[in-house]
């Protein structure tokens, strides 16, 4: 009976592992240096070998030249492990017995001896799916177990163990596999195999399992059905619905020169062939951060996980666009393909989050912005010529600012403006006091109009307030408990053609602090206009106005 790849050659000692050297290394000398761990979690992405390697560790453990890191592969141990039909290993699927009664019969179980090898090892798979009052059933044997009892517990989400079962545990944390070390493991796997497959077809099969050695070879069996012994990546990416690297610089290509009709064409040949947006839209995410690191880091780099010839392909296209354009690029596709997963017209989000990278090239940096509006004559170009040159020149860098204007010697325009103000205002009536309330006086005269409209809470207020006029304002400073009483519409009607100034606060207080805070007021201004950035901005804008001072330490 035919038996996938995936199980034909999965490793059956240490030295046929590859990617997990850090668990093997460990392992090893725990056998050869007889210290044997009573409890093992085993966590990592999926078809990374953990339940593999809890294979390999029983086989090792049990052979009769064990323990031993080399199994011999023929005794009896070693092979019922390799079929699955030892004795005194029990697999256990924690996904199917998960509960308290399960883990309770596995208690029983395990005080017993085991019935020919030297270990009796129990794997438990998908672990972090077991109850915690399963888990708390199993505590006390997992700490103190019989010393012929050897737990392996794998997990895919170790952050679902309870923090009392790990700490009683070895952990181990299984890695991607590298991209290159699967490629060369397929090559092998396929010469055995009588496959001819190139590098570029196993390529696109390596990145269908997205670091998991399990979902690759999977990809291969099922090329092999479609394909044959001869692989083509054509034929492979067709089969499993990605996307050539020439799909994907198409985008680049209408980035490059800003057309934003070759944006909608990319849309509608997607379209035409039946293609899945989503699924595009997630290569084109990846297809960006591949550029970006290759134009960080450049061709050669491990972070990328590709064939030589595409990571020079993404150096030459990367070298095109700034790594600024590049992050740009890369956050807009992400929340496009986010946008995608809930969207009920996905063709019409596509199109709109294509046009927004076509619309982001053309944006340029405040920097260039700010220099664009300095007196050199280059830098007035019309909007069309700069929209135009944006794109072709992006991976150039940034023009140089313009040299500073030389100091003025005289007052700058905003004195200027300020002084001729001043000239023109008449000079400001002295403020009169009229707080005692005396004949005649505004104050008054505001009382006697409130009375005979009827407003007598308002005209006692005025009558408890202090009153005086500045420059044609009347100011009212009057108590906080007045502020639903006074208000400044019946102060106008009382007296029209007046302008009033109503401030809750203490009418007692003298007249002097309200000066000397008018006066800290005016040095804040003063200061504030002085200040280097504030004159520079003044003089870029001719025509701005300073219309409001604040003090941050009030």
């Amino acid at each position: 009976m035919y038996q996938v790849i995936a199980r034909k050659y999965r490793p059956q000692s240490f030295s046929e592992l590859i990617s997990q050297e850090h668990v093997k290394t460990t392992l090893e000398n725990a056998i050869n240096q007889a210290r044997i761990a009573h409890g093992y979690i085993f966590s990592g992405q999926r078809g990374t070998g953990k339940t593999t390697v809890a294979r390999i560790m029983a086989r090792c453990l049990n052979c009769e030249k064990g323990p031993t890191m080399t199994p011999c592969d023929n005794c009896a141990s070693c092979r019922e492990v390799t079929a699955g039909g030892a004795v005194d290993v029990i697999e256990i699927d924690a996904a199917s017995n998960r509960g308290i009664n399960e883990m309770r019969e596995l208690r029983e179980s395990v005080r017993y001896r085991p019935a020919r090898d030297r270990y009796k090892v129990f794997i438990i798979d998908e672990a972090h799916q077991i109850t915690n009052e399963a888990f708390n059933a199993l505590l006390k044997t997992l700490e103190e177990p019989p010393e012929w009892v050897v737990f392996i517990l794998c997990t895919t989400e170790s952050h679902k163990i309870p923090t009392t079962i790990a700490s009683r545990c070895q952990q181990f944390s299984f890695r991607s596999v590298d991209f290159n070390e699967l490629l060369a493991r397929m090559e092998w796997i396929c010469k055995e195999e009588g496959v001819q497959a190139d590098v570029e077809a196993l390529s696109v099969l390596a990145h269908a399992g997205e670091g998991s050695v399990r979902d690759s070879l999977s990809a291969l069996d099922q090329a092999i059905a479609c394909c044959g012994t001869t692989l083509n990546a054509t034929e492979v990416r067709a089969l499993l619905g990605m996307f050539s690297l020439d799909a994907l610089e198409k985008v680049t290509e209408a980035l490059a020169a800003s057309d934003s009709r070759k944006m909608l064409d990319v849309v509608s040949g997607l379209e035409s062939r039946g293609a899945n947006l989503q699924h595009f839209c997630r290569e084109l995410a990846r297809y960006f951060r591949n550029l970006l690191v290759a134009r960080i880091a450049g061709a050669g780099t491990r972070l990328i996980a590709a064939s030589q010839q595409e990571q020079e392909r993404f150096a030459e296209t990367a070298a095109c666009f700034t790594e600024e354009d590049l992050t740009r690029y890369l956050q807009l596709t992400l929340n496009l393909f986010k946008d995608l997963q809930y969207s009920l017209q996905p063709r019409l989000h596509m199109e709109l989050g294509l046009l927004k990278l076509v619309h982001a090239a053309r944006m340029i940096s405040i920097e260039e912005a700010l220099a664009s509006l300095g007196p050199a004559p280059a830098h007035h170009a019309p909007p069309q010529q700069r929209t135009a040159a944006a794109p072709v020149h992006r991976s150039a860098p940034p023009p140089s600012h313009p040299a500073p204007p030389p100091p003025r010697s005289g007052p700058s325009p905003f004195a200027m403006d300020s002084a001729k103000k001043a000239a023109a205002m008449p000079a400001p009536e002295p403020a009169a006091e009229v707080g005692s309330g005396a004949p005649g006086s505004i104050k008054q005269r505001l009382h006697e109009a409130l009375s005979e409209m009827g407003l007598t809470f308002t005209a006692d207020a005025i009558a408890e307030s202090s009153v005086k006029e500045d420059n044609g304002v009347v100011e009212i400073i009057t108590a906080p408990i007045n502020k639903l009483s006074v208000k400044e519409a019946d102060l106008m009607k009382a007296i029209p053609g007046r302008k009033f100034r109503i401030i809750f606060g203490d009418p007692g207080v003298s007249d002097a602090p309200v000066e000397k805070k008018k006066t800290i007021d005016d040095e804040v201004t003063v200061r504030a206009l002085e200040h280097p950035e504030v004159r520079r901005f003044q003089e870029m804008f001719p025509e701005s106005q300073v219309r409001n001072v604040r003090n941050l330490k009030e």
